[in-house]
């Protein structure tokens, strides 16, 4: 048996009766709805993870980039969504050979995105399934709710190309001022992507995905009538931003990184072996910290690669001590590691690949 005391520093740690209890909550939540459950990969980009998440009913994953998509239909998944434009020569090839191997959608927002790829598949013969991204609100792709209608004409009238839906990420909730006015912007983003869903029905679509997705709009945006699945990602090991959003409380995190302090010369001010290589920089300046420490109130205040620096001015921590630290964002952090120690207790159970990776 390996403890955690035992693994060497720093190292990435995701507690099993945490993930576990988040899967369970977030499926259930979501099949008492009858919503169905389309997790983001990108959280964890984890084989054994993905394996809960459908073994406790998700009905397919989410992906962000190709390797992703690569990675999951080896494994066997068939049922993937691609929420990122394919532009580019290398990306429409590539959405050709996975729509041949089977199960894939993608997202489009305009018919200069879509154009070259209903080329492709047209030439190759094959039909590529899409769901038209919409800006509710985030603004980063997306087409305006106003040109919905004529865009979403636009993009099925071409050869090679087969509407299914809708889709948007409501990332501008993480953006609210508090939690009531975050879950009425989740409520409001998943009402209007189900209205001009049934727009676009009326107007002789065939629409059966209407598909939102944050982990922050998981208690709002899924559940307006009319939205057929979520995308959440970081509630699988949530992570402080989370925290601060009111999304989760810090015992709900299942993701930390383990380091060890290396050194105190300066009084107050200890010194730990994980910078931004082990946490990420994502979101350090939003949330004024690198990541937050478990049962602890010394503060993580600044990092350089390969150092953190703490703020402990009841001077707690000696050289050799252990912490854990619970990222900003659990998907950045995950992205800078290729395996993880799956840990029950004290006790280190499993160690797991991290794939996909940039």
């Amino acid at each position: 048996m390996t403890l955690i005391p035992e693994l060497p520093t720093p190292s990435l740690l995701v507690d099993l009766d945490r993930l576990e209890r988040n899967i369970a909550r977030m499926a259930g939540t979501f099949a008492a709805a009858g919503v169905g459950l389309r997790p983001h990969a990108k959280t964890s980009k984890c084989l054994e993870v993905v394996r809960r998440q459908l073994g406790a009913g998700a009905l397919g994953m989410t992906c962000s980039t190709p390797a992703e998509v690569a990675w999951l239909q080896a494994a066997g998944l068939r049922d993937l969504l691609w929420a990122h434009a394919p532009v580019g020569p290398p990306k429409v090839a590539f959405v050709i050979d996975a729509v041949r191997t089977g199960g894939l959608t993608v997202a489009l927002d305009s018919l200069e995105a879509a154009a070259p790829l209903s080329a492709a598949a047209h030439a190759a013969g094959v039909t590529v399934p899409f769901v038209l991204e919409v800006n509710t609100g985030h603004a980063r792709l997306g087409v305006d709710p106003e040109h919905v209608p004529a865009t979403a004409a636009a993009l099925a009238a071409l050869p090679g190309l087969r509407l299914r839906g809708l889709l948007t990420h409501e990332g501008h909730l993480a953006t609210m001022p508090d939690r009531p006015s975050l879950e009425a912007a989740g409520r409001s983003a998943g009402a209007l992507l189900a209205r001009l869903a049934d727009g676009l029905r009326a107007g002789g679509h065939d629409i059966d995905v209407v598909s939102v997705g944050s982990t922050p709009g998981a208690t709002s945006a899924p559940f307006a009538a009319g939205v057929t699945e979520g995308r959440p990602g970081t509630y699988v090991y949530y992570d402080a931003n989370q925290i601060r959003l009111g999304s989760c409380t810090i015992d709900d995190c299942a993701l930390s990184v383990l380091a060890r302090v290396v050194s105190v010369q300066r009084a107050g001010r200890p010194i730990i072996d994980a910078g931004i290589k082990a946490m990420s920089s994502d979101t350090i300046a939003a949330a004024g910290s690198v990541g937050r420490l478990l049962d602890s109130d010394v503060r993580f205040v600044d990092a350089n690669e390969e150092h953190g620096f703490l703020l402990d001015p009841a001077a707690s921590l000696a050289v050799g001590d252990l912490v854990r630290i619970v990222p900003n964002h659990a998907c950045g952090t995950t992205n800078m590691w290729s395996h993880l120690y799956a840990v029950r207790g004290d006790e280190v159970v499993e160690r797991w690949e991290i794939s996909a990776r940039y």
